[in-house]
């Protein structure tokens, strides 16, 4: 390939790629609320029974699953509107294709809960924080309305707080 060659084609593709920025960001929806986001409630319904596994109760499942679903977005609506929106952002791109690719997921409606602990673990050992802190968001915004709740206490065993 002789250099003017290489050269304009290097700069057709420089434009390729800059247009296509530009329209995706043009076409970008825009950031939902993650309490209210259905992309939020299709990977909490994957990642929830990841995180509890074990802390389920084996009898009514499902139930309990819906259950902490619900306690997590009812915390999502308690944080300020910029984390909800953040959160909003992040769970988009985890139900977006290339989220899913690189999770190694391919719709978190069918994603068993081995596949899923594996992405989570992947996150919570990635050498960038970024993927780090994705994963203590997503362990934190389940686990702290979980155990929250007063229902869950006798599967661990945890009698309440003492009476003053």
């Amino acid at each position: 390939m002789r250099r003017r060659t290489f050269i304009k084609v290097g700069l057709i593709g420089g434009a390729i790629l800059a247009a296509a920025g530009g329209a995706a960001l043009w076409l970008k929806p825009a950031a939902r609320d993650a309490s209210t986001s259905e992309d939020a409630r299709v990977v909490l319904r994957a990642v929830i029974p990841a995180i509890l596994a074990g802390a389920l109760p084996a009898d009514g499942a499902t139930r309990a699953r819906e259950a902490a679903l619900e306690r997590t977005l009812a915390a999502i609506a308690a944080l300020p509107p910029e984390t909800r929106l953040e959160l909003g952002e992040l769970f988009a791109l985890l139900a977006a294709r290339p989220g899913r690719w690189l999770a190694g997921i391919d719709a978190w409606e069918t994603a068993d809960v081995e596949q899923t602990t594996r992405f989570l673990q992947h996150w919570r050992t990635h050498r960038l924080e970024l993927f780090q802190a994705g994963y203590h968001a997503l362990h934190d915004l389940v686990l702290g309305p979980w155990y929250a709740d007063e229902s869950t206490w006798p599967a661990i065993g945890y009698p309440g707080p003492p009476a003053l």
